[in-house]
This record gives structure tokens, sequence and C-alpha cells, in this order.
């Protein structure tokens, strides 16, 4: 190992700034935007990759270099397949976990997810709840965050609040929850739902869609409809 000279120091310093940044913007937004374990991992290796490059003179620029664009390059075809697989997405990234259900704080669930009471009401304080009597659901997401339903009585009132909806079998609805993703029934939420295929089937139709392989997400609504986001090709 030689000391670096100040020019050389100085070189190594915006190539390596210069590659981080505009490898980082290659790898695209959810790298900074949602940090899972896997945006985790990358981001602290990436970083370690760059600051080895900048001041470890055993480490050659050419070897830095292609060290950043071969993880680069890696961290991208990861991210091809979390979008392709739902299994393997849920196996890097875990899944949402219910934390407050019905207003019923899930204990086995935050032990799961190692969260205890404190750091709850930290996370619900930073959604402008300030007790667990307002919380109807929480959800604690894949990044770190807490999504919150509030009571309807703790909601405030919009134009939205007057309208009326038929009564249905799925009318009971308390959040909206994905039934089609990527083409495919989430078979889990029907069956918490009392649903099945025909109705979801029943559904499409009335929306012109012909199958289920034709629709790239479909959420039911709390007052009981079919919410759905077609694959472009599929539009009209």
């Amino acid at each position: 190992m030689y000391p670096l000279t100040i020019l050389e120091l100085s070189i190594r310093l915006i190539l390596s700034f210069i590659l981080l940044l505009s490898l980082t913007r290659f790898m695209g937004r959810k790298e900074i935007s949602q940090m899972t374990f896997f945006n985790f991992v990358s981001a602290i290796a990436l970083g370690t990759l760059g600051a080895s490059l900048a001041i470890d003179s055993t480490i050659s620029v050419r070897n830095g270099v292609l060290a950043l664009g071969g993880w680069t390059i890696f961290t991208v075809v990861m991210g091809f397949i979390d979008l392709k697989s739902k299994g393997f997405r849920k196996a890097v990234e875990g899944i949402p976990r219910v934390v407050i259900r019905k207003g019923e704080i899930m204990d086995a669930e935050l032990r799961k997810v190692r969260l205890d009471l404190d750091a709850l009401n930290v996370l619900l304080r930073k959604k402008n709840v300030f007790s667990l009597t307002e919380v109807d659901y929480a959800i604690f997401e894949t990044d770190g965050t807490l999504s919150v339903m509030k009571k309807e009585k703790h909601q405030p009132l919009t134009k939205g609040d007057k309208q009326t909806y038929p009564l249905s079998p799925s009318s009971q609805i308390a959040i909206p929850t994905p039934l089609i993703e990527d083409g495919k029934l989430v078979m889990k939420n029907l069956r918490e739902l009392n649903l099945d295929e025909h109705w979801v089937k029943a559904q499409l139709t009335s929306l012109g869609i012909p199958e289920v392989s034709d629709v790239f997400y479909g959420e039911i609504q709390k007052d009981g409809t079919l919410a759905v986001d077609p694959y472009n090709d599929v539009i009209n």
C-alpha cells in the first residue's frame, strides 16, 4: 500500500462521486425511496465500493470501476427478478404486516417485526395519531414505514362521505384489498373475504374485461366494488 498523491486522491474522489451518482440514477429511484432489506444491503455495498475506489491505493482504478459496475448490474438484475416474481419479492423484501386490526393490537405480528409498543406509538405520532383508540387498521410496510387507517369517526369529512352505495354481499370491507396482482388471483385475500373466482370474473365481465390474466391490478373497495387496472394492451 502506497500513499496517494493529492492529485491522484482528487481524481479518485471525483471519479468515485460521478460513478456513484450515475450508477445510483441508473438503478432507479426505488433504491432511495423504499429502503427495503435488499436496498439497504445494496446501498451499503455500493457506498463501501465507492469509498474503496476513492481512498484505497491497493485497489486499482480499473478494478474499482469494474466492481462498481458489476454490483450495479447485479442490483438491476435482482430488481428485474423482483418485478417478475412475487415469491422472490416476498423472500427478499418480506411482506407487510397488519399490526392493528379493527382497533386491536396484534401482539404476534409485533413480535414478528420486532416492534415494541413504544416504537409503534412513535410511528403513530408521525401519522398525527396520538391515541391507539383512533386506529382501525395499521400496516407495517416492508420499508419500515407505518400505514394507518383511522376509525371512521376520527376521519375528516369529505364530499365523498355523503355518497351512498348499494348493499352487496361484499359491502362490509374494512380496507381496500388486492384481489388480482400481475394477472393472478390473490387467493388468500379472496378466502378471507368469503369471495371466489366466479365473483371476480362476473365483476370483470361487467367491466368488459374477459379474463383475470388481462388485469395488472385489481382491488376491492370498501363499498364492495372492484377497481381494476388492466394491462395497457387490453384497454380499447
